[in-house]
């Protein structure tokens, strides 16, 4: 009788063992890894597809072809844009926005509420993806005459916020002369300053010329060295449309196929810093600030 009792007492603790091990694997599953929830999709599923939980995810599309995501009026994101001229070249744009944060760090994942990025286009036409509330235009990315500037709100998977099944977005007249910018509408009066050259005229201690074809760099990337407080002239040709990136000091600037296009920076911080191509994602060169 009392091995009979100890065998049992042996295969109650072997029992509890193994339901204990199920109980941690299941909860760990449940908490994921660390214990902490993450924004980004799953495996096969689409942006689109990433949560169904905000708003309400409709067919109809804005005008750059991205799927708008409906939310109530009440609580929903707004924006609003305006620009002053810049004292060394283009325009300065300013993003006021209200129940939005921009979340650069979770781009590409599921759609959470009231967080994105946004687009800023020029009658129509695409110029940059925005992570924040400021934006320096520069003069060479608009042609001469009166245009129109639109900045519109993006959800983390890349569908565009909308209310009433119209996309959530703000714009702004803006008129640009032969003689250097200029604004208009909106209230806006030009300084009586004499307006800044552009970008092809003004002064630059370095000059630095790219051509891109076929997805080679000529001459083939390397460092350009500058001192700090030294101005720096890029001007580069690819032979398709693309758009130019200059890691750490969030200018961009439009690169229409076969035109060479020119961004005129200031070297104000020490550091390495990479120019690239957005859509070919080819290194250009590297800025070296001592």
């Amino acid at each position: 009788m009392p091995p009979r009792t100890a065998r049992g007492r042996g295969r109650t603790t072997r029992t509890a063992a193994l339901l204990t091990a199920a109980l941690l694997l299941v909860g760990g599953a449940a908490a994921g890894c660390g214990g902490r929830a993450t924004t980004h999709h799953k495996p096969g599923t689409s942006h689109e597809q990433a949560t169904g939980s905000v708003g309400t995810l409709l067919d109809a599309q804005d005008p750059a072809s991205h799927r708008l995501r409906e939310v109530p009026t009440e609580g929903a994101p707004q924006v609003q844009l305006a620009a002053r001229p810049d004292s060394e070249d283009g325009w300065n744009l300013q993003l006021t926005v209200k129940n939005f944060r921009f979340t650069p760090d979770s781009t590409g994942g599921a759609a959470l509420p009231g967080a994105g990025h946004a687009h800023l286009e020029l009658d129509g036409r695409k110029l940059a993806r925005l992570y924040g509330p400021w934006f320096h235009l520069p003069a060479a990315q608009v042609p001469e005459g009166a245009h129109t500037l639109t900045v519109r709100l993006y959800a983390d998977d890349h569908t565009a916020w909308a209310v009433a099944g119209k996309a959530i977005e703000g714009t702004l007249q803006l008129s640009a002369g032969a003689a250097g910018p200029g604004q208009a509408g909106h209230g806006h009066t030009p300084p009586s300053a004499p307006p800044s050259p552009p970008p092809s005229q003004a002064p630059a201690d370095r000059t630095v010329t790219i051509t891109v074809r076929d997805g080679k760099v000529t001459p083939a990337p390397g460092r350009t060295e500058l001192r700090r407080g030294e101005r720096l002239a890029l001007r580069v040709t690819s032979d398709r449309a693309d758009t130019l990136h200059v890691h750490g000091y969030d200018k961009e600037l439009a690169l229409p196929a076969g035109q060479e296009a020119v961004l005129v920076l200031t070297a104000d911080r020490t550091g390495l810093f990479e120019v690239e191509t957005h859509e070919s994602r080819l290194v250009l060169t590297q800025l070296l600030v001592r």
